[in-house]
């Protein structure tokens, strides 16, 4: 059993290619914060909203703020940012109605969160991030061998 989740750390491990800090990582942390308010604002205001609403409309905006929610934090970054665009790409041609209008009625909003997704999956979460903790480097010291007393 340990070996089994030692190798579902080493996958998750190498989902995510840096954790930057410094300036890269709160630009990281700026992007995904962008991304993420944006996505919970179009959720709540589609959960909120009191026209006709379809388990389809209801589960995509659940959907919406669950994922806006985890880029707020940098939760399991690399597979809900795709995630995320792939919402946001559907509901900009339609393919998942909601019952509000919002951010992404404009293609381009929409698109430039679509890019910003994108850029997100490949940059990867960053220091700033729930991720960073969970799956980040581990640093492992070994304290030096102690002096044999006899000789």
């Amino acid at each position: 059993m340990a070996f089994r989740s030692r190798r579902r750390r080493h996958t998750l491990q190498r989902l995510f290619s840096a954790f930057p800090s410094g300036a890269p990582g709160t630009g990281l942390l700026i992007l995904r914060a962008v991304v993420g308010v944006t996505l919970v604002a179009q959720g709540t205001i589609s959960l909120s909203s009191r026209g006709h609403q379809t388990v389809v409309a209801f589960g995509m905006a659940l959907l919406l703020l669950m994922t806006g929610v985890s880029l707020l934090v940098g939760f399991l970054t690399p597979i809900l940012s795709p995630l995320a665009g792939l919402e946001c790409l559907g509901i900009s041609l339609s393919w998942f109605p909601l019952p509000a209008l919002g951010w992404f009625e404009s293609k381009w909003a929409s698109a430039e969160t679509i890019a910003m997704c994108v850029a997100i999956c490949f940059l990867g979460p960053g220091a700033f991030s729930l991720d960073a903790r969970l799956f980040g480097w581990r640093e492992i010291v070994i304290p030096p061998a102690p002096q044999n007393p006899k000789g």
